[in-house]
């Protein structure tokens, strides 16, 4: 087995796979036939095959200590309530991606990722894949947000995996433009501060501006609204940090559901 010190360099070099920010919102979305499953199918069926993918989502959340799972059967996690029997048995038995978590904590020796093997796969990864890559026959491991990091220290991070990419490895991460739980419209109406904020992140992604995404305390309330807590905010920065300067922005799934859920994601190839 490679140690740390050549677990990156071990890996064989691939063509630039893309990356992807995807709104994940309902659980329920593993297991309905709607707008957004349909979608994640379609760009499952029209991306590469990846030699394995990185989810980094909003529901794996450390504190001081950023973690890469390196399991090699991660177990499915069904880390919410209230939702019917048949989502509970839903499992995505993909195999783990060892070698590809070594190399990605190789990669991160300046930001001190460490190693975990009791995590698996969240909803926030495992009701996205079991749509796009229902076969489940690709490695998949997880990568946890550092809660006491900054929005900076994210991006800076993010950006020491974009080598990754050039090693076959699908880099996805799994949140929300907008997601205040709190603030559900049940006739789906979207409110301003919730189409504002989506317009905001919208622009300044097709634009590349990431300075401007670093930049969402400047619109105060309507940041604080459109997340009262940064989880779901955090993993656009991982895509938009291994973004490369030639790169496209396609976004798809550009709607809200209830209100102040936006399901907006984006395809960088």
């Amino acid at each position: 087995m490679a140690s740390l010190s050549n677990a990156f360099s071990n890996l064989a070099s691939t063509p630039r796979m893309p990356a992807l920010f995807v709104g994940h919102g309902s659980p329920m979305n593993a297991i309905v036939d709607n707008e957004y499953s349909r979608t994640w199918r379609r760009v499952g069926e029209e991306l590469p095959t990846p030699k394995a993918i990185l989810v980094v989502s909003a529901h794996w959340m450390t504190r001081g200590a950023t973690l890469v799972h390196i399991g090699t059967n991660p177990k499915t996690i069904h880390d919410f309530g209230g939702f019917p029997p048949e989502l509970f048995a839903q499992r995505y038995n993909a195999p783990g991606a060892p070698e590809f978590a070594r190399a990605t904590i190789d990669l991160l020796e300046e930001s001190h990722a460490h190693s975990d093997e009791r995590w698996g796969l969240n909803h926030g990864a495992w009701s996205v894949l079991i749509q796009m890559f229902p076969k489940a026959d690709i490695p998949v491991y997880q990568l946890s947000l550092d809660l006491s990091k900054g929005l900076a220290d994210h991006f800076k991070l993010a950006g020491e995996l974009k080598a990754l990419r050039e090693k076959g490895v699908l880099i996805i991460g799994s949140g929300n433009v907008v997601h205040n739980l709190r603030m559900l419209s049940m006739d789906g109406r979207t409110p301003d501060w919730s189409a504002e904020f989506d317009r905001y992140i919208a622009d300044a992604v097709a634009g590349k501006d990431t300075g401007k995404v670093l930049d969402v305390g400047s619109l105060g309330s309507t940041a604080a609204l459109a997340h009262p807590t940064i989880e779901h905010f955090l993993p656009i920065l991982y895509p938009l940090g291994v973004m490369a300067e030639d790169e496209k922005v396609t976004f798809f799934n550009e709607s809200f559901d209830l209100g102040s859920i936006s399901m907006r994601s984006f395809l960088l190839s």
